[in-house]
């Protein structure tokens, strides 16, 4: 059977010197292949056809039988990099946490311990009779993150 190692080493040094970094690949006990690419920029269908050629390359049908699929981590997709957090700070994120709440924000740090998130929420001020929105900015460790997606609001 086809490793998920050896498909993610070449990928790697097919990417090298480019700004496309891989972000996941799965391998099925049916041999299906699918190796998950994200950039800083962005990737193009043309790059995700140059990497399939070139694993593809490397690999024998003769050996295995296998199916590759190569595909850019789309919007929608969860966030598995700190590289691909870092290349969104600044934008809008859905995170769901583990104890089941979820929050729409706008993310504003990533680091080793975790992420910050500035959203808006409805507070009891002092002098105020009812709750006033407010501004706040907190931060997750990973271990309270069930996941974290890039959110577009199409309003």
């Amino acid at each position: 059977m086809i490793e998920v190692k050896r498909v993610i080493e070449i990928a790697e040094r097919h990417l090298e010197g480019s700004d496309m970094f891989v972000v996941e690949c799965k391998i099925t006990p049916m041999g299906e292949i699918e190796l998950l690419v994200d950039s800083d920029t962005a990737v193009k269908l043309e790059d995700c056809a140059a990497l399939n050629r070139a694993i593809e390359a490397e690999l024998d049908r003769e050996v295995e039988d296998y199916s590759l699929m190569v595909a850019s981590a789309g919007i929608g997709s969860e966030l598995k990099l700190l590289r691909q957090y870092r290349k969104i700070i600044g934008g809008s994120v859905e995170v769901l946490l583990k104890d089941g709440i979820k929050i729409l924000a706008k993310l504003t740090a990533a680091n080793e311990e975790g992420i910050e998130l500035m959203y808006e929420e409805k507070q009891l001020v002092e002098g105020k009779k009812r709750k006033v929105t407010v501004e706040v900015t907190k931060s997750y460790e990973w271990e309270e993150i069930k996941y974290v997606k890039e959110y577009l609001d199409f309003k």
